[in-house]
């Protein structure tokens, strides 16, 4: 994929998907992607008001996966990059408007420095992502997955999947318990992987 190098470590700002290039001011007006903070959970809000903006391409990656709570495994929606997304506009003749919209904190720069978000990547994150809105990210185990319990009696307890028995919907899965490895095998549904579910979006090689 043209720059698409992974999930970034700290993803405050999606830095694997900017191209930092310093704008000039005399340069002839074009459209470019650039890369939009939003308010607090406000994504949604600041890409509604966004689209119906002139002159204005919105790209808001969104998915959809499961998340451990107190009431057990619930499905959650969110935006591929927390408080982030991503516009297409003339930076001459539609910054102001583009950062006054509701919703929007602002367009990410570095001081005079604008960096610019490749059309490439754009178009890659919108393969990873699919057509379909949200995307939702599959919850299929594989030997050797670090999974945490997320309901019953062991609620809160990690392990490793051993085995996957498609066929009866059970995961067998490697835990230590009480100073000792046991097997056991859980239900499919009270288990969930560990770690960001985003990063499943993109391939392991990127």
């Amino acid at each position: 994929m043209n720059g698409l190098i992974g999930w970034p470590r700290n993803p405050l700002i999606p830095v694997f998907v900017i191209r930092h290039s310093s704008f000039r001011l005399n340069m002839p007006a074009v459209e470019n992607w650039f890369c939009l903070r939003s308010q607090p959970k406000h994504e949604h809000i600041a890409a509604m008001h966004l689209k119906k903006m002139e002159g204005v391409e919105v790209f808001l990656p969104r998915v959809r996966f499961q998340r451990a709570t107190r009431r057990g495994l619930v499905w959650v929606t969110e935006a591929l990059f927390p408080n982030y997304l991503f516009a297409r506009f003339d930076w001459h003749n539609s910054l102001r408007e583009v950062q006054a919209a509701r919703g929007v904190s602002g367009v990410v720069h570095f001081g005079e420095r604008w960096p610019l978000v490749d059309a490439g990547v754009i178009a890659d994150l919108q393969q990873a992502v699919g057509a379909e809105e949200p995307h939702t990210i599959s919850a299929s185990l594989q030997p050797g997955d670090e999974v945490e319990i997320a309901e019953g009696a062991m609620r809160g307890l990690r392990a490793v999947v051993s085995r996957v028995m498609p066929s009866r919907e059970r995961v067998a899965v490697l835990m230590e318990f009480l100073g000792r490895q046991t097997t056991i095998e859980v239900p499919v549904e009270l288990l969930i992987k560990e770690g960001d579910a985003r990063e499943r979006i993109f391939p392991a090689d990127i």
